[in-house]
């Protein structure tokens, strides 16, 4: 019977349809599937060729560890899932979880769903404050905890600081001083950063074949932003 099985791309959004529509979940995949070839109701969402391990470029190095890493104001809403279509999305969180063997890439920890833990997929972008350009230089499988923690601006938003603080400690080996210290300067370099308007270049996305589309204008983004910002 697993012999027969079809693989298939559902965006999580999809996924009450394409279950409604016959599709089955493989728990140890992580991936959903058609338990038989020729269910005609599940074309749309027939599977398209695996996105390469390493995508061409991408320094799976940059940015390791746990850190604090705010991205700039002005570049809000210009993240990787914003710009490529929910299919596309699906086969890169795939991709990053199964090439980190279901584990956060930092703590080691997998996916507990008692505890509310998930492994998510985060961006590690460099700054080339020369040409003010935004580069996306790798994708990284984080757990919920040290997601949080890595955005410690959003955590502070939901009241979670105090845990993700805990939680940097934990990981780090810092102590609390060291740890707020780190925050202040991640902060520091944050507000220097929003400061300038970042041109996204994605080319670790297109070079691998996947289509972008065009973000949130900066005046767009920077009207969100600024509502946001109240908040903190």
């Amino acid at each position: 019977m697993a012999d027969s099985k079809v693989w298939l791309d559902v965006p999580y959004a999809e996924k009450d349809d394409a279950k409604a529509q016959g599709a089955r979940w493989d728990s140890v995949a992580r991936r959903w599937y058609a338990p038989r070839p020729g269910m005609t109701a599940l074309d749309r969402w027939q599977a398209v060729p695996d996105v390469p391990d390493l995508l061409p470029g991408e320094d799976r190095s940059f940015g390791s560890g746990l850190l604090v890493d705010l991205v700039p104001s002005s570049c809000w809403f210009t993240n990787v899932r914003s710009c490529v279509s929910q299919r596309d999305w699906e086969r890169l969180r795939r991709m990053i979880a199964t090439r980190a063997g279901q584990r956060c890439e930092v703590c080691g920890r997998g996916q507990d769903r008692e505890s509310g833990r998930w492994l998510e997929a985060h961006e590690r972008w460099a700054y080339d404050e020369s040409a003010n350009i935004q580069a996306l230089r790798r994708l990284i499988c984080l757990c919920t905890d040290c997601h949080t923690a890595t955005h410690f601006g959003l955590a502070r938003v939901n009241g979670k600081d105090a845990a993700a603080l805990r939680h940097l400690c934990a990981v780090t080996g810092m102590s609390s001083d060291k740890a707020r210290q780190h925050v202040d300067a991640a902060f520091a370099l944050w507000s220097r950063r929003s400061s300038v308007n970042w041109r996204l270049e994605l080319s670790l996305l297109t070079d691998a074949g996947i289509a972008v589309t065009e973000p949130p204008s900066a005046r767009e983004r920077a009207n969100v932003a600024d509502q946001t910002l109240r908040r903190l």
